[in-house]
């Protein structure tokens, strides 16, 4: 079975290009940054996973238009190609944040998307237009909103904290007290697999994310573990915590108002629509297991 990925030189395109072909799936590599992509889409494809998009810039310095030619037009030109092709599935990488930059309590499929950044505009803009066609008879769509996405050779967030950690320095917003979701490039993996063999499954958008949400000072304590080290919690007020990190916001310091976000905000993601429409209990790998195994990369 021959699959197209988009973006394929990316974390989570080389990830996924391994495991598929380990599966026993051929995988054909699209680049669209060339300007004749459009002659390369191979015709044998069953399916086509759009992975390639421009990634939320966290220190706000990218070009707001540059996120809509990027992440909704070439979405949109690569999915009129799909319309015209022999394909049968058409998978989209959106964003949780495609639908929100906060959480109050739990986000599933059904919450109407209202983002504030460019980012989360251009990809809910993409999605809109594709869920607005018409699909032939055998064709489907499928709209991914993964969260925070991590695995071996990961870079982000994560390894910051695990830095901080490893030198020894305590966490200071341990007084913020949160709750987010994970997502393993292991289980992506192996949800687009189930789906891909799984000729009765719908058409539509379907959250990706691990079983369990962990607290930050739970990821916190299993980066320690991985280190031998006893976690350090230091509960600093959150007021005087954010009085500091504003400098960020002007100097190029490590932590700035928009990190201080991503550590620190709950951000909790409903899987039970994939699970429940691949009758699926649980995921392969738990979010603590995911996590250790991240951590333990950055030690190589």
């Amino acid at each position: 079975m021959n699959i197209t990925i988009t973006g394929a030189s990316g974390f989570v395109g080389k990830n996924l290009q391994k495991y598929l072909q380990e599966k026993q799936y051929e995988v054909k590599t699209l680049s669209l940054r060339n300007e004749n992509w459009q002659n390369y889409i191979d015709q044998n494809s069953i399916a086509i996973i759009h992975l390639a998009g421009k990634a939320h810039d966290t220190s706000n310095t990218s070009d707001s238009e540059e996120y809509f030619k990027v992440n909704r037009d070439l979405t949109i030109a690569l999915f009129n190609k799909f319309i015209k092709s022999d394909a049968r599935d058409f998978f989209y990488f959106s964003s949780v944040k495609a639908v929100a930059d906060t959480v109050d309590n739990i986000l599933d499929e059904e919450a109407e998307g209202s983002p504030f950044t460019p980012y989360g505009k251009s990809k809910l803009e993409a999605e809109q237009y594709l869920l607005s066609q018409s699909l032939s008879e055998g064709k489907r769509l499928f709209i991914i909103r993964p969260c925070m996405i991590h695995g071996p050779g990961n870079k982000g967030n994560l390894n910051l904290l695990y830095k901080v950690i490893e030198k020894g320095i305590p966490w200071p917003l341990a007084s913020f007290h949160n709750q987010r979701s994970f997502l393993s490039i292991d289980n992506l993996s192996f949800l687009i697999k189930e789906m891909l063999v799984n000729k009765e499954l719908p058409s539509g958008v379907y959250n990706f994310a691990d079983d369990n949400a962990l607290s930050t000072n739970e990821l916190v304590s299993i980066i320690a573990e991985t280190l031998d080290k006893r976690p350090k919690l230091w509960y600093i007020p959150e007021n005087m915590i954010r009085r500091v990190v504003r400098i960020g916001d002007i100097l190029p310091l490590p932590l700035n108002s928009e990190r201080l976000k991503k550590l620190t905000e709950s951000y909790v993601v409903s899987n039970k629509k994939i699970k429940k429409a691949l009758k699926i209990d649980k995921l392969p790998m738990t979010a603590k297991e995911g996590l250790a195994k991240t951590i333990k990369s950055f030690r190589k």
